[in-house]
């Protein structure tokens, strides 16, 4: 698998990404080591977790999993800090104090002394500041080689990489992660704009329009889908409306033309999309993450990435 570097930094990742959502829940051990496993085979170096994924139980698979199947040397494992279901309610508390914890529990679940990238999950009501402080004194301390944030919208993403650049020695914002896909393109008004301005790297999540995107829902809603659990149902829903439907219809005629699956067409997409670094597969299972593995050198033909544009929203002002 092609690697890619992250932003301006020297650090380079394997152009997918393995993202961990569902490990510890809907994700088995077993599931997980065979996706770990396959992943690693087909070159995959970038692993994405956070601490809030499975109550830490993504972390601890994680953990357990990697000096099983490949060298820590050998991968790049990101995760993420500042936000906890508790009791059923999503918090976010993105204060030193709960950063640099949530820190040093990964730490030990993963089994390890350093995470290549650490990644503030969410904006939360702490002054950016003060966030932004316990990255700098991760990075000092050899618990974090790179920093980065996660779901922040445009004028949050300048803010913070502009404070970081602002006074020498500050770890300078790495990456940025957000949802992007044929289903959710919001990024390119502003977060993306932003990201390249300041040299950083991108990571899509949900590259797959939250599933929907692979064609499983164009009849139905199939047992043991996303949409027919209880807990993922409302993730979802936004997204089988009748204009997701339009977008979809048009996938499968694109991946029925290029001899592709629909999964592999919006995938790569995103993956060759202006200012990406590495989509994060979300996939539960091998079968599920075998197509996405196996796109390997192709590209969309460039009309058919343009038709794509238009039909999900118009025409991607930074294409070109």
């Amino acid at each position: 698998m092609e690697t890619r570097p992250v932003g301006a930094t020297g650090l380079r990742v394997s152009q997918l990404g393995l993202g961990t959502m569902t490990w510890g829940r809907d994700t088995p051990a077993e599931n997980a080591r065979s996706l770990l496993e396959m992943f690693v085979e087909a070159g995959g170096t970038l692993i994405d977790t956070a601490a809030a994924y499975g109550a830490g139980d993504a972390e601890r698979l994680i953990g357990h999993l990697v000096p099983e199947l490949t060298r820590r040397e050998d991968m790049v494992i990101a995760t993420k800090a500042g936000f906890v279901i508790r009791d059923g309610e999503r918090i976010v508390d993105t204060s030193r104090r709960a950063l640099l914890r949530d820190l040093q529990g990964s730490l030990r679940r993963l089994r390890t002394d350093y995470v290549d990238i650490w990644q503030i999950h969410a904006w939360g009501s702490t002054p950016l500041e003060e966030s932004l402080s316990a990255m700098d004194y991760a990075v000092s301390q050899g618990m974090a080689r790179y920093v980065g944030i996660s779901n922040f919208v445009g004028w949050q993403t300048a803010q913070a990489a502009t404070w970081q650049r602002a006074f020498p020695g500050r770890a300078p914002i790495s990456s940025a992660q957000v949802e992007y896909s044929l289903l959710a393109r919001r990024a390119e008004v502003e977060v993306l704009p932003a990201v390249h301005a300041f040299g950083m790297g991108v990571f899509p999540w949900s590259p797959l329009g939250r599933g929907v995107l692979t064609g499983q829902y164009r009849q139905g809603t199939p047992r043991g889908s996303r949409a027919a659990s209880d807990h993922f149902a409302w993730f979802v829903e936004p997204y089988l409306e009748s204009r997701s439907r339009a977008v979809v219809e048009a996938v499968a005629r694109a991946a029925e033309g290029l001899d592709l699956s629909p999964l592999q067409v919006a995938l790569l997409w995103v993956r060759d999309a202006p200012g990406v670094t590495a989509p994060l597969l979300g996939a539960r299972t091998a079968g599920q993450l075998a197509p996405a593995l196996a796109v390997g050198g192709q590209r969309l033909p460039d009309e058919i990435a343009s038709a794509l544009d238009d039909v999900s929203g118009g025409p991607n002002a930074l294409r070109g």
